[in-house]
């Protein structure tokens, strides 16, 4: 069987009214200044920390950010759609053989309520995410493990789904090659600069695209 690791943010959710609306939120509430719009589009995929560090919260206030944002995402996670053509491609790609497990940068708890609000649990194997406390919070950290939740009877590397650049990057430390989501928040020309093996313009061209990338 093989296996395809799956960003969830921007790749098989749209899932950016939720946590812009919380990162202006915990902006707010902190009385610092709001980031631009488009330096809000990119909080979008990568760990939370490093955009807030990047954009004006002092490290001395990264907790008190941290938690102001977590209490307003309990609720805004649910402004988040499963892009249209995802359940299709997912149903496909299971149909080939292929054993699909979610790996995101999202804190896991969350990563598990926003699947199963969204009917996509029962669409994949696993789900792998961040800790809550920070120790697992890079993608390569993911990664790896949604690799141990794959569990046994896994043949051949894995393929790597993702939109942003660190999907790409974390998914390279494991010598695993990504397949871009096009569709998502990454910057024009991103992904192939980082080093996606291909890039997708919509998921009615995923299931081909990742069968190709598995070979």
């Amino acid at each position: 069987m093989r296996l395809v690791l799956l960003d969830l943010d921007g790749t098989l959710t749209d899932s950016a009214p939720g946590i812009l609306g919380s990162i202006r939120t915990t902006y707010t509430e902190l009385g610092l200044p709001l980031p631009t719009e488009q330096q809000l589009r990119g909080f979008v995929g990568p760990p939370l920390t490093e955009n807030l560090l990047g954009h004006g919260v002092p490290p001395e206030r990264l907790d008190e950010a941290v938690a102001a944002y977590r209490r307003s995402y309990a609720t805004g996670m649910y402004d988040n759609a499963v892009y249209p053509g995802i359940p299709a491609a997912l149903a496909e790609l299971r149909a080939s053989g292929a054993r699909l497990v979610v790996a995101t940068s999202k804190p896991e708890p969350f990563a598990v309520r926003i699947c199963a609000h969204l009917d996509l649990t029962r669409r994949v194997d696993a789900i792998a995410g961040a800790s809550m406390d920070g120790v697992r919070g890079t993608k390569s950290q993911v990664v790896a493990r949604a690799l141990r939740m794959a569990g046994p009877g896994v043949e051949g590397p894995p393929v790597m789904v993702g939109d942003r650049e660190h999907d790409v990057h974390g998914a390279g430390e494991h010598g695993i090659a990504t397949v871009g989501a096009g569709w998502g928040y990454g910057a024009p020309g991103e992904l192939a600069a980082a080093g996606a093996v291909t890039v997708v313009d919509d998921p009615g061209g995923l299931t081909r695209a990742v069968l190709s990338a598995l070979g």
